[in-house]
């Protein structure tokens, strides 16, 4: 049986639609699945966020770094000449 819910090319088979197809299932074992995959799924999130974190955080500790080079120089001079007048 086809579920009424409308299809798309990218559209993730749910539990439900597995449940119109195989009407003899335990509600109560339908349940520990339910449990069990929202328990992988959360997991799953965590680690990829996890992940992207730590991506982001290299991303900008590299970026601070070059502004840091870039910048950290004409800096010091200006402050130096402020203080000590020209060279």
């Amino acid at each position: 049986m086809k579920s009424d819910k409308p299809q798309h090319d990218d559209a993730i088979p749910t539990l439900t639609e597995v449940v119109e197809l195989e009407t003899s299932i335990d509600p109560q074992l339908l349940e520990a699945i339910h449990t069990e995959i929202s328990a992988r799924v959360t997991r799953l999130v965590e680690e990829l966020m996890r992940e992207a974190s730590r991506e982001l955080e290299t991303i900008l500790l590299k970026r601070v770094s070059d502004q840091l080079r870039t910048r950290l120089p004409e800096l010091v001079e200006d402050a130096v000449r402020e203080h000590l007048g020209p060279g």
